[in-house]
């Protein structure tokens, strides 16, 4: 059974396996983007502002995904978004704070396997309920050949908010905004036997638990 890890890239070498698979996705396969430079900066170990993972299948690098926390809502107008009825920025800068899922890839021979995907979601959502953030924004592509628009959407739950069809990667699809709640996700699925909900909640429950202990105490204290 192949064995799949998930770590935060903070060396060297996991910097170097992470281009790589960025190289093969990005570059060769999609050609999204002409070059790896400054796609994940030299120097990550203590940069509180963004953060990389990398998973491996028997230790072989097998995906990647990047997370930025607190990203700006300041749009650039070229971007020509469109949000959904009900849906401006104002309103969606008031519903949390929020984390930008970006460079959320898998090789391609690997992507038959859901566990790659659901363990960096695991592995990012840990972190961020940690750190006391409570949404994601992400975009993907719609019609595109291996968008991950139907696992975001019907296995996670993340709701379409606008959609635009300029970015900074070259693809002409257009792009559909996503967010998601994630104490919304935890409630839906924690009590779920569905295997994949419990790949992707496997130690959120202690986080959450231990989250809710220390607020206690704090208001006790108050």
């Amino acid at each position: 059974m192949s064995i799949v890890t998930v770590s935060r890239i903070e060396s060297a070498g996991d910097r170097a396996a992470a281009l790589e698979v960025i190289t093969k996705v990005f570059c060769v396969e999609k050609n999204w983007i002409s070059t790896i430079q400054n796609q994940i900066p030299d120097e990550l170990s203590g940069n509180q502002g963004v953060s990389w993972f990398l998973a491996r299948i028997n230790g072989r690098e097998a995906g990647v995904l990047r997370l930025l926390y607190d990203p700006s809502f300041d749009i650039p107008e070229e971007y020509d978004v469109k949000f959904m009825p009900g849906i401006d920025v104002d309103s969606l800068k008031t519903a949390g704070k929020y984390v930008e899922i970006g460079r959320f890839m898998i090789l391609e021979e690997y992507r038959k396997n859901p566990r790659v995907a659901l363990r960096l979601m695991r592995a990012a959502t840990a972190e961020v309920i940690e750190r006391d953030y409570t949404h994601f924004i992400t975009d993907v592509f719609e019609g595109e050949a291996h968008s991950p628009l139907n696992f975001h959407t019907r296995v996670l739950g993340f709701e379409v908010v606008g959609k635009h069809l300029f970015g900074e990667l070259n693809c002409s699809s257009t792009r559909i905004i996503l967010t998601l709640d994630i104490l919304k996700l935890y409630s839906r699925v924690k009590d779920s036997r569905s295997r994949i909900y419990r790949e992707l909640t496997e130690g959120f429950k202690g986080i959450f638990e231990r989250k809710a202990a220390l607020r206690q105490r704090e208001i006790s204290r108050g």
